[in-house]
């Protein structure tokens, strides 16, 4: 899951969420690589002719695009939220490049998690509401990492020591 508890000092947890990569930086540079050797093939029959050099511009473009792609998908996926649950204060950061960071903080007593199964951007759309605000946590989990999500901040914050 990309979401991951941990215990910080005493009876402090923190919970780091990120979005889920499917393609590493390393593949993605092979990925590339493969549909560069893979337009080529096409390109053997006009070896040699004119044609060909009508023909390599549109290769180069679509690696080119792909390439600048990948990478804004990269940049887009370098958000990433941080929960801390302290003895008396819940904060949730929630970090986006090109937008800074965004800061939530209320009491813990009055902190709880709402699950919208419908009616929010996504389905089981979690929330977390308390200080008279509500704001999303974990919009860019999958379905089931929400649902799994809910569980766990129910099971946290009702304890008032943090496990």
């Amino acid at each position: 899951m990309p979401y991951r508890w941990n215990q910080t000092s005493g009876s402090n947890l923190e919970l780091r969420l990120w979005p889920h990569n499917s393609l590493p930086p390393k593949w993605a540079m092979r990925v590339v690589l493969a549909v560069f050797l893979f337009g080529l093939i096409p390109m053997m029959a006009v070896l040699g002719s004119v044609l060909l050099w009508g023909l390599l511009p549109f290769l180069l473009l679509t690696v080119v695009g792909l390439w600048l792609a990948i990478q804004s998908n990269y940049r887009s996926r370098s958000v990433f939220e941080v929960f801390t649950l302290t003895c008396t204060q819940a904060r949730l950061v929630h970090h986006h490049p090109g937008r800074g960071s965004q800061e939530w903080t209320c009491n813990r007593y009055w902190a709880r998690p709402e699950m919208h199964k419908h009616g929010g951007p996504v389905p089981n759309y979690v929330t977390l509401k308390g200080d008279g605000r509500e704001v999303e946590i974990g919009s860019f989990l999958t379905e089931e990492e929400r649902i799994a999500l809910y569980d766990d901040l129910t099971e946290k914050l009702r304890d008032p020591v943090a496990q």
